[in-house]
C-alpha cells in the first residue's frame, strides 16, 4: 500500500467544546467540515496516520520525528484536562523515515526531543478522527526552518517509506492559515493575511500542490501563517499522485484563518512531479543569473564552491582579474546566500577588517556559508542551488533621529553598550523605519523600549 489520501485541518483549541465552552459555535462551519474530513479518514481505513504539527518540536535546521512507541497528551493548558489523547506510534515507519532522511541527506530524525507529550496541533485533529475511527497507529512530525523544497522532499520520503513497508497511510497536515485577518483578532490585521488565505484556498482546491513551493517568503512572514510548511510536507507525500481535492470550508471570524480540505489519491501521475519541475525552474533562473554575473558575486560564489569542495581558501585575485576598486579600496562587506528563495547564510563586517574589498568578500563568503549560527554549514550538493549577493558598505555615520533613516536607501546600526545590531537596507518584507530598528534591536538582544545609539550607512548591492 502507500499514501491513500490526506487532509488539511486547523487546530484552534476552542474548537473543542470542552475548551470553547460554547464559543466554538462561532466556527460551526469549520466544525462541520472537520467532521466530514474525519469521515473521509475513516472511509480510507489507514493503518497509520502521519501527522505534521507546527506545535510539535521545531528547529530551524532540523525536522523532528517523535521517537518511541507510545505518546499521550491533554488539553490541560487550555483548562480542559479531561480531554486526553493517547496513541501508539508506528515505530517501524518512523524508523524507516529516519533511515531514508540519512540516505537522502535531509536533516531529520529523532534527535532533540524536549517534550514527548502530544501537542494541541496533534490533539485537535486526533480528537475529531478518533470519534470516527480508531484502528491506526501514529507517526508525529514537526516542521522546520529548512527550505520548503527540502520539506517537500521529506514528504516524498513519507510516501517511499509507506511503499517499502506496504503500509496504508493517510497524511494529516495540521495548521492554521493567516493569523492576521482582523483588527479585532488576537494578532491584528495585515493586508497580506487575506491574500495568503485566498491564494492557499485556490491552490488546494485545484490540487495544484506544487504551487505551495513558490509562495513568496515575504507573504508567508507578513501573513503570520501557521501551517504552510505542514502543507508542503503533505504535498510531498502526494508527489506523482493524482488527487481528487475537495475544499470544504474557510472561516476567519476569530481573526485566524481555518481551512479544511481533503485529498483522495486516485492513481499515479508522473506529470505531478512538482519538486522536479520547481527545481528545474530554479536551475534555469540561477543559470541565467550566472551568465551575467557581477565580478563581486562571482568571487563570492567561486570562494564558497572552492572552500566547500576542497577546504581551501581562494587567494586574493591579481590586478586585471577583477575591477581595480576591489583591490584598491577597503570597506565593510556583507555576503548573503539564498536557497530556494530563502536566506541560507549572511555574514559581514561593518568596517573593513582585511587588505581590500576582494579579501573582505573571500573571508565573509566563507563565513556566510559555514559559520552563520542560524544554519548548518552549506553542503556540496547545495552549491548548484545557491544564489549570492554582496553588499559593499559606506562608512557608518551617527544620526540623532529615526527621521534621518530611509529603509530603501540606508541600513541601520543600533548600539547599546557592547550590544550592536545591524540591518541592511532595501530588504524584502521590511517596509518601515520602525520595523528596521526593531529587527536590528532584536538581532542585538536589545529590548524594544531601550534607547540606542543610531547610525546609518549606504550600500552598493551586487547580485
Amino acid at each position: 500500500m502507500s499514501v491513500v489520501g490526506a487532509i488539511m485541518v486547523p487546530h484552534p483549541p476552542m474548537i473543542l467544546p470542552e475548551v470553547g465552552r460554547g464559543s466554538e459555535r462561532q466556527i460551526q462551519e469549520t466544525i462541520n467540515a472537520y467532521e466530514k474530513a474525519a469521515d473521509f479518514v475513516a472511509e480510507l481505513k489507514p493503518e497509520t496516520i502521519v501527522l505534521s504539527s507546527p506545535h510539535s518540536i521545531m528547529y530551524a535546521d532540523y525536522l523532528h520525528i517523535s521517537p518511541g512507541t507510545h505518546a499521550e497528551g491533554s488539553m490541560a493548558r487550555f483548562r480542559a484536562p479531561q480531554v486526553r489523547i493517547e496513541r501508539d506510534y508506528d515505530e517501524e515507519l518512523s524508523s524507516q523515515l529516519c533511515d531514508l532522511a540519512d540516505e537522502h541527506k535531509i536533516p531529520a530524525g529523532y534527535l532533540g526531543e524536549r517534550d514527548p507529550s502530544l501537542d494541541h496541533g496533534t490533539i485537535v485533529p486526533l480528537y475529531f478522527i478518533l470519534k470516527k475511527y480508531k484502528n491506526f497507529r501514529l507517526v508525529r512530525l514537526g516542521i522546520s526552518g529548512i527550505s520548503l523544497a527540502e520539506q517537500y522532499r521529506f514528504g516524498m520520503l513519507v510516501q517511499q517509506a509507506a511503499d517499502e513497508l506496504g503500509r496504508r497511510v493517510v497524511y494529516v497536515a495540521s495548521g492554521d492559515l493567516s493569523h492576521k485577518l482582523k483588527e479585532t483578532g488576537p494578532y491584528g490585521f495585515d493586508p497580506h493575511g487575506p491574500v495568503y488565505d485566498r491564494k492557499l484556498e485556490d491552490v488546494c482546491s485545484r490540487g495544484a500542490l506544487g504551487e505551495l513551493l513558490s509562495f513568496d517568503p515575504v507573504l508567508l512572514e507578513k501573513a503570520a501563517e501557521c501551517g504552510h510548511r505542514s502543507f508542503v510536507i503533505m504535498a510531498g507525500a502526494l508527489d506523482r499522485r493524482s488527487v481528487d481535492a475537495r475544499w470544504l470550508s474557510h472561516q476567519d471570524v476569530t481573526g485566524v484563518g481555518y481551512g479544511v480540505c481533503t485529498f483522495r489519491v486516485t492513481g499515479t501521475d508522473p506529470h505531478r512531479n512538482f519538486l522536479d519541475q520547481y527545481e528545474a525552474e530554479q536551475e534555469k533562473k540561477i543559470a541565467a543569473a550566472r551568465e551575467g554575473e557581477d565580478p563581486y558575486t562571482a568571487l563570492a560564489r567561486r570562494t564558497v564552491e572552492t572552500y566547500i569542495r576542497t577546504g581551501k581558501t581562494l587567494r586574493v585575485p591579481k590586478k586585471g582579474d577583477v575591477p581595480d576598486d576591489m583591490l584598491d579600496r577597503k570597506a565593510g562587506v556583507f555576503c548573503s546566500l539564498h536557497k530556494d528563495g530563502e536566506l541560507r547564510g549572511c555574514i559581514g563586517t561593518i568596517l573593513p577588517c582585511y587588505s581590500c574589498i576582494a579579501e573582505e568578500i573571500i573571508r565573509n563568503a566563507i563565513s556566510a556559508a559555514t559559520r552563520d549560527p542560524r544554519f548548518h554549514p552549506v553542503l556540496e550538493n547545495e552549491l548548484s542551488h545557491l544564489e549570492y549577493s554582496v553588499d559593499v558598505l559606506s562608512e557608518p555615520e551617527d544620526i540623532d533621529s529615526p527621521a534621518l533613516l530611509d529603509v530603501k536607501r540606508y541600513g541601520v546600526i543600533v548600539t547599546k553598550g557592547r550590544r550592536r545590531g545591524l540591518l541592511l537596507p532595501d530588504l524584502d518584507g521590511v517596509d518601515t523605519v520602525e520595523e528596521q530598528i526593531e529587527i536590528a534591536k532584536r538581532k542585538a538582544g536589545i529590548r524594544d523600549e531601550e534607547p540606542v545609539k543610531l547610525q546609518r550607512f549606504e550600500v552598493v548591492r551586487h547580485t
